[in-house]
């Protein structure tokens, strides 16, 4: 019978199609001050994926016949617990210098997916910085100094720590225990560095596994050892959550603390085929485009393993969340301290992969094939805070140690979720949980903090007896996170409890999570409708959802916007939107499953705030890591290389967004190009660190705004420098190539191709150096120059260091110290144009919360009140600063845009109509600046990727006319556009066996072709029904007329 059923799994897995990443999961964990770090691929090893799961010597003759004469290269045999079951890849070594042949041949074979490098992993100090890429979570830090205590009498942390409430009883286990649920019958996987068989801690170590080079399966670091011993200890002074736990221990790091893509790959494989229930991953990174990852995780979770992972330790600063917690699919989970704060070192939200554009998938054959989905705004996460500061765990051999880090919160929340699955029968047990219902039971039950906001805190901490209440009475259902949106709860809701709507102006966006426990697929049976409340009628709102709820997850973009009945209204709005989710039926079920959600939505409206109180933030026009090698806008910063943190209103610049809260600024965001906005409604268009290049249409309506329309424009630049640039290029292990940055911390010859008209240009040199002005101290990081400005305009010149590779070679060569070339720079400028005003300034990380050192709020007000109230300050627009002559001429040198590089792969701009998105407002999402600055032209257009398919919502809930299109196409497959979907997708059916469910992973949102078939679809099905028609008519009249004179003839004859 086991025969049996191990044979049924591998034509299970064997029958996998798609979703083989062979990306690793880059562990992210370091001991004390130090993390892991990709350093460098094995330049003698390729990784090929193949599109189907086949036992690996069926991959190896195939690919041996597919290469027949081709030579330099040899399969290389994997023997580890994996080879007993199908796998969807191999590894193969090549000989020097044939490389790059064979990986142009691999490509070509049909039954390959991808060729990538096998990489290398190891841990080495933070200041050695951060390449892209999977780095990071990192280890828990040890926390057994010592603390002096009353004078004269010290004693150590751990002995203070010991005398607290065991982790287990902050939480309540014991009371769960106590009803016999201990864990029991829950296959729990750990990936980490092992653990010891004879570990005393342990009662149930049901398999250890090795999948590194070295011939042990024991843990000679200590950490997997900790996260094992939070989950499942029976140590009385350092309990786990679940003792009874089946624990799984999947070494996966060597002594020497290096591991390879290779044997992560195998142990996810591995964790599929034999069936884990949980899994708990301290693994991070910023790369949520790595592709195979990702995928491989969507594998996991499709696969009923309810994965756990650690939030990230880049806190406090915001946008800061690691891949894979920041998904869906995903528990992240982030720490808190014993006082219920979030612990400084937690990452904060929002997530970033869907800013602003949505979630962008390229393809990596096709250099500039983009594709969008979901929303265009951030979800929350963390899901949910743990106690992650001073932790106690189990050491190596024996005994308890204090730990701290989000890899300490992850296994807490992991062995809570052990000991909650074992509250579920065992009989039904894996039909009832899954990774949405885990998820409802967690976040319903959480107990939301005080103080915290929900990017910080998810759905709140960890209540494990709350969650209890949840399981026990659990039906399969449906629901959204958060289950309700609340933007009068402050400070929860920031940062939408900070600023009301109001009427005329961009939408509010809010990016919700929809949950599906009945299903690993699903959908909306149809469109959400908007059930107004009390005063919901001066709210439009529209949607945006997943065609597709795949898997156990999907989206739910909610556009709110104040109907011009609401000017003048103050006080809140109230309504529901509805919707329902479909699932197939269950084993034993001829049904389908539905399940209604509600989700209260609950707003503040004020009429709409003077033209100089609001502000418009220039979102479109950012790009940060990834897909692009986006560089970090201060060169000072030596451990932290990449722009990775959105650069949002909402995340890095979350301490500004409030800074002009307070002073009474009203802030609103473009996610669309400059064409999409109204001018007259804005006293300020705030464009700061912007990387992407400009439509002409947007440079003379920009012009146009600013000289008839008054718009006031302030432009905070940064370094821009071709040699730096080209410096900070390095071999990256995932695409065997040498990265360059695609533009410095700011697209400096973008930004003048926008400015020119106005005669403003910025320079290329990287100026540092610290200044006052106006009585405050400010602090200039890698920021340029100014090298055009206008006569008549105001230019403040300081003395800076020249850090630019031009002026390098002359301070070596004259002095060995660190002194560079000190130079009176023009950084700061603002004139009058036409009706308008501009202002600029050529360093931005005094806003960015990201590196800095000091703000410069202060002058960032005072810009605003030039720019929007024309109000002079005396300190800026002094006569001694006002330029008599333009500055520069036409043969002053600017930056260039660099010839080797093409933008076009990353940017939104090059390559892409220009056209508004669903987050422009109803008014103008379908106006298109025609060029005449006297008027607008107002047609249907079809929007700029992702195609606008949001809904508006009616208490009619009116359905549209392509809506059984829609969901035909939803269950289309296109392999041409999208590699996302899985054939004959295994999934545990409710007696808990593996078996056959067909999933399609499709376009979340129409695409131009589509949408321009459905518009000639009715026309053209008319045209050839009435063709058909007209035909068969025509030939029974024929064969009448036919018949009629064969008779007459006959009866002439007779007669």
């Amino acid at each position: 019978m086991k025969a049996l059923s191990l044979l049924a799994l591998a034509l299970a897995l064997a029958s996998l199609l798609q979703i083989r990443p062979a990306a690793v999961a880059n562990l992210c964990d370091a001991l004390d001050d130090r993390q892991l770090r990709i350093t460098g691929n094995v330049s003698s090893e390729l990784i090929v994926r193949f599109r189907e799961y086949r036992h690996a010597s069926i991959h190896k003759r195939a690919l041996l016949e597919a290469l027949h004469g081709v030579s330099g290269w040899e399969w290389i045999d994997r023997n580890n617990p994996a080879a007993a079951f199908p796998t969807d890849f191999g590894l193969v070594r090549v000989e020097d210098g044939f490389a790059p042949g064979l990986e142009q041949h691999l490509r070509r074979v049909s039954f390959v997916l991808d060729v990538s490098p096998q990489m290398r992993f190891t841990r080495s100090p933070l200041a050695e910085g951060k390449p892209p890429g999977r780095l990071r979570t990192g280890f828990s830090h040890d926390e057994q100094e010592e603390e002096p205590l009353l004078g004269n009498v010290t004693l150590s942390k751990r002995h203070l720590l010991i005398q607290r409430s065991q982790i287990t009883s902050m939480f309540g286990a014991e009371k769960l225990w106590a009803k016999g649920f201990t864990g029991a019958k829950v296959k729990m996987a750990v990936f980490d560095t092992g653990v010891r068989s004879d570990h005393p801690h342990f009662r149930d170590i049901k398999e250890r596994t090795n999948w590194t080079n070295e011939d042990t399966l024991n843990d000679n670091l200590g950490h997997g050892t900790f996260v094992a011993g939070v989950i499942s200890s029976q140590d009385p002074q350092c309990l786990g959550f679940a003792p009874d736990a089946e624990i799984y221990a999947f070494r996966v790091f060597t002594d020497a603390q290096v591991s390879y893509t290779s044997w992560f790959l195998d142990a996810f494989n591995y964790a599929i085929a034999t069936r884990m229930n949980i899994l708990n991953l301290s693994i991070g990174g910023p790369d949520y485009l790595d592709r195979p990852f990702v995928e491989k995780v969507w594998e996991l979770t499709a696969n009923n393993i309810i994965m756990v992972s650690a939030i990230g330790n880049d806190g406090p600063l915001y946008g800061t969340l690691n891949n894979p917690a920041d998904q869906n699919d995903v528990i992240g989970v982030g720490g808190i301290d014993h006082n219920d704060h979030i612990s400084s070192f937690s990452s904060r939200g929002m997530s970033t992969w869907e800013i602003p554009h949505g979630y962008v998938v390229t393809n990596p054959y096709e250099q500039y094939n983009f594709k969008f989905f979901g929303s265009r705004y951030g979800r929350i996460k963390p899901d949910i805070v743990a106690y992650g500061r001073d932790v106690f765990g189990s050491k190596i051999t024996s005994g308890c140690k204090s730990l701290s880090g989000t890899s300490v919160a992850s296994p807490v929340v992991a062995g809570a979720v052990c000991l909650l699955a074992s509250v579920v029968p065992e009989s039904v047990r894996w039909s009832i949980l899954n990774p949405a219902s885990m998820k409802q039971a967690l976040v319903e039950g959480a107990t939301r903090l005080n103080g915290p906001n929900m990017y910080e805190q998810g759905a709140g901490r960890l209540n494990l007896l709350d969650s209890y209440e949840i399981l026990v009475n659990y039906r399969p259902r449906a629901s959204v996170m958060p289950a309700i949106l609340d933007f009068t709860s402050c400070n929860y809701a920031w940062p939408f409890c900070r600023q009301p709507l109001y009427a005329d102006a961009m939408p509010t966006m809010f990016n919700a999570t929809i949950l599906n426990g009945m299903g690993v697929i699903g959908y909306l049976e149809s469109l959400p409708i908007w059930i107004p409340g009390q005063n919901g009628q001066l709210l439009n709102v529209r949607v945006t959802h997943s065609t597709v709820i795949w898997p156990w997850t999907g989206y739910l973009g909610i556009y709110l916007e104040v109907t011009e009945d609401g000017a003048s209204f103050t006080g809140v709005a109230e309504g529901n939107i509805t919707f329902t989710v479909v699932s197939p039926p269950a084993k034993g079920e001829n049904q389908s499953r539905r399940s209604s959600v509600v989700l209260p939505v609950r707003v503040p409206v004020i009429p709409t705030p003077p033209r100089a109180r609001r502000i418009l933030w220039d979102q479109f026009h950012s790009i940060r890591y990834p897909p692009g090698y986006i560089p970090r806008d201060s060169l000072d910063v030596r451990n932290d290389i990449l722009d990775w943190h959105a650069d949002h209103l909402h995340t890095n610049f979350h301490a500004m967004f409030d800074a002009l809260r307070d002073a009474g600024y009203y802030l609103e965001t473009l996610g669309s190009p400059l064409t999409c906005f109204e001018a007259r409604n804005y006293g300020t268009l705030l464009m700061v660190d912007l990387e992407d290049e400009f439509y002409p249409e947007e440079i003379d309506k920009l012009q146009d705004d600013v000289e008839r329309h008054g718009l006031g424009v302030i432009v905070f630049a940064d370094w821009y420098h071709v040699d730096t640039i080209v410096k900070m290029k390095f071999f990256d292990d995932n695409t065997r190539s040498w990265w360059t940055p695609a533009t410095g911390g700011a697209n400096v010859p973008a930004l003048n191709d926008l400015l020119a008209p106005f005669g403003i240009a910025f320079g290329d040199s990287i100026l540092n150096g610290a200044f006052s002005l106006a009585g405050e101290r400010s602090h200039y990081a890698s920021g340029t120059d100014i090298r055009k400005f206008p006569a008549g305009g105001f230019i403040h010149r300081f003395t800076l260091q020249d850090n630019s590779a031009a002026n390098k070679a002359v301070s070596t060569a004259t002095s060995r110290s660190s002194i560079r070339t000190q130079v009176e720079s023009p950084v700061l400028g603002a004139v009058t144009a036409g009706n308008g005003r501009l202002a600029v300034y050529g360093d931005s990380n005094c806003l960015d919360s990201s590196h800095m050192v000091t703000n410069c709020y202060w002058l960032l007000r005072k810009l605003l009140d030039f720019t929007s109230d024309n109000v002079y300050d005396p300190a800026l627009f002094s006569s001694s600063n006002e330029l008599s002559s333009p500055l520069g001429g036409p043969d002053t040198h600017l930056p260039l845009r660099r010839p080797d590089v093409n933008l076009t792969g990353y940017s939104l701009v090059l390559g892409h109509k220009m056209q508004c998105g669903s987050d422009a407002p109803t008014s103008i999402r379908q106006a298109v600046y025609d060029g005449n600055r006297d008027r607008r032209l107002h047609r249907s257009l079809p929007q700029r990727q992702p195609m606008d398919n949001s809904i508006n919502l009616s208490s009619e809930g009116t359905r549209p006319a392509n809506l059984s299109l829609a969901k035909k196409q939803s269950t289309m497959l296109d392999d041409r556009h999208q590699r996302h979907y899985a054939i004959g997708k295994t999934a545990r059916n409710q007696t808990g066996h593996v078996a056959i469910l067909p999933v399609f992973w499709t376009r979340d949102e129409l695409e131009s072709p589509v949408l321009v078939a459905v518009h000639w679809f009715v026309p053209l099905l008319l045209c050839i029904t009435g063709f058909i028609l007209t035909l068969s008519l025509w030939r029974v009249r024929q064969r009448r007329r036919r018949k009629a004179r064969k008779n007459t003839g006959t009866r002439l004859l007779i007669f």
